[in-house]
């Protein structure tokens, strides 16, 4: 489907360049004396060599670029964080100890994420071994029959001596090294390890016998940095990612892998990221940052169609449920302050944007703020496709934007086009974010879900070949967080939210019963 002449992404200097290989996984080759080899079903990490020993860098990319097994049937894996712990009440470094439980909050989360996922079916469930996560599933499994399945390198990140010390404690004692585990974690040396490294082999050693289960459907509880990996080794995404793609306490997160008929490395899309119990826009830290500056990608409601869905060359105002659509995210949003709101000229994205506008501006009435506050409202056609499909003849005219792949049928010229211009938004966001009057913004865009989509992937420094996989529903929102400014990297708080919707939710399993097998 894909060209293999990739298009470089404009990009900050903080990521390398991802290139991806057909399929699924970049064409990585570890450079160093680090690498992940094949063995079997497992891999070994290679020892240290005498120029890394004596303190030199090491280049900071690891890279899951063994291809994951084939796979017969679509599979649905839900990741789960676990509970609130004592020692996350704490402030105290966890890593793979086995010395704190769930706080009462946590057993709460838990019990949240419980009627959650109450209706969804699940045929297994596999959780790490630790105390905090294995509770977590407990609880979220409920009385199902199936035992659930403990898997020892679904444990935490191995931390070394970092383990049970208070955060300020770990900067006393190690200085140096506790500063390179917070700006510079996939290089971080701690007792002659790399603990990143060494949980990005271990993670991707965990996908072999995840999706090596018969079942379809599968459940996994287990932690912060395990599941960063998880998610980003299914992508083929390196641990220069840790702490970019965000994992709060009972945050779900979703991975579908499809097989391919010629076989091979299945398909993979991240459904959705770090769905939480909580409001993904109330206030807390992302990568253990505050951060002042914030953009929010929403996805409009649905059209006025027969369909819970929208095509792609759609301009209809929204129908009852895209307005109902619109007003949920509305209301989640009165817990920000939102500077500006930045939308795609079509009709539905101006309806939603409007909502949000008006629920905005009567936070006072409504109880949110003390005074009214004033949105700036603009459009930009860098936010739609119109122009792009003008050039181009194939037929769009019956894609519906909120199908699962969907992106992944538009034919490789206007897949470029469509993230050549997500490039520009991108970049006038930035600039929009920039603005130094405003240490504390946050800006809302409303756009046509491929060119959020690439926003995702422009925000992540990926290629044209990642826009596939990801996914939005219709009333959704992503939020990219910029602790250091938004000159530095971005992290990505959640893709997909739509706990918001309430009873007009997406579930977060789907049937699998009419899957074609391969």
């Amino acid at each position: 489907m894909f060209s293999l002449n990739l298009t470089p992404a404009a990009h900050h200097s903080y990521f390398p360049l991802p290139q991806k290989r057909f399929g699924c996984f970049p064409a990585r080759f570890p450079i160093g004396s680090f690498t992940v080899r094949s063995s079997s079903s497992l891999q070994e990490v290679e020892k240290f060599t005498e120029s890394s020993a004596e303190g030199k860098d090491l280049n900071s990319e690891l890279y899951a670029s063994v291809p994951l097994p084939p796979i017969k049937t679509s599979k649905r894996v839900v990741l789960v964080r676990h509970g609130q712990s004592t020692w996350n009440a704490e402030g105290r470094i966890q890593g793979s100890s086995n010395f704190s439980v769930l706080t009462k909050k946590g057993d709460a989360q838990a019990e949240t994420s419980r009627q959650m996922l109450f209706d969804d079916a699940f045929d297994v469930c596999f959780s790490s071994p630790l105390v905090r996560s294995k509770r977590t599933a407990e609880i979220i499994w409920g009385d199902r029959e199936e035992a659930i399945l403990t898997d020892s390198e679904l444990r935490e990140i191995d931390l070394y001596s970092f383990q049970g010390l208070l955060k300020h404690e770990g900067k006393e004692r190690f200085g140096a090294a506790y500063r390179q585990w917070q700006v510079d974690a996939a290089n971080f040396n701690i007792d002659g390890h790399y603990p990143v490294r060494e949980l990005w082999a271990r993670a991707r050693n965990c996908w072999d016998r995840i999706l090596a289960h018969e079942s379809r459907s599968i459940l996994v509880v287990a932690h912060n940095a395990v599941n960063q990996a998880l998610v980003a080794t299914a992508l083929g995404l390196g641990a220069e990612y840790f702490r970019v793609l965000l994992q709060s306490n009972c945050g779900v997160s979703v991975l579908d892998f499809t097989p391919q008929v010629e076989g091979g490395s299945p398909i993979i899309c991240l459904n959705r990221l770090n769905q939480t119990p909580n409001s993904p826009v109330a206030s807390g830290s992302s990568g253990g940052r505050k951060a002042a500056k914030r953009i929010v990608l929403v996805c409009h409601g649905v059209s006025e169609t027969n369909e819970a869905s929208s095509s792609f060359l759609d301009d209809k105002p929204m129908n009852m449920l895209g307005t109902i659509q619109s007003q949920k995210v509305a209301e989640l949003l009165l817990d920000l302050k939102v500077s500006a709101i930045i939308s795609s000229p079509k009709k539905a994205c101006v309806e939603t944007a409007a909502t949000i506008s008006s629920v905005q501006e009567a936070a006072d009435c409504l109880g949110a703020d003390c005074v009214p506050r004033y949105v700036e409202m603009k459009q930009t056609n860098k936010l739609d496709v119109d122009n792009i499909l003008d050039h181009f003849k194939q037929d769009v005219g019956n894609m519906t934007v909120f199908e699962p792949g969907w992106l992944n049928k538009l034919d490789d010229v206007m897949i470029t086009e469509v993230w050549n211009q997500s490039g520009e938004a991108w970049k006038s966001l930035l600039n929009e974010m920039a603005d130094e009057k405003e240490p504390e913004k946050v800006i809302v865009v409303v756009g046509h879900p491929a060119i959020l989509l690439g926003l995702v992937g422009r925000c992540l420094n990926l290629t044209k070949d990642w826009i596939g996989s990801f996914h939005l529903d219709a009333g959704s929102i992503s939020v990219i967080d910029f602790p250091d400014g938004s000159n530095s990297r971005g992290v990505v708080r959640c893709i997909n939210y739509t706990a918001h919707l309430g009873r007009w939710s997406i579930p977060i399993t789907r049937p699998t019963v009419d899957d074609e097998e391969f």
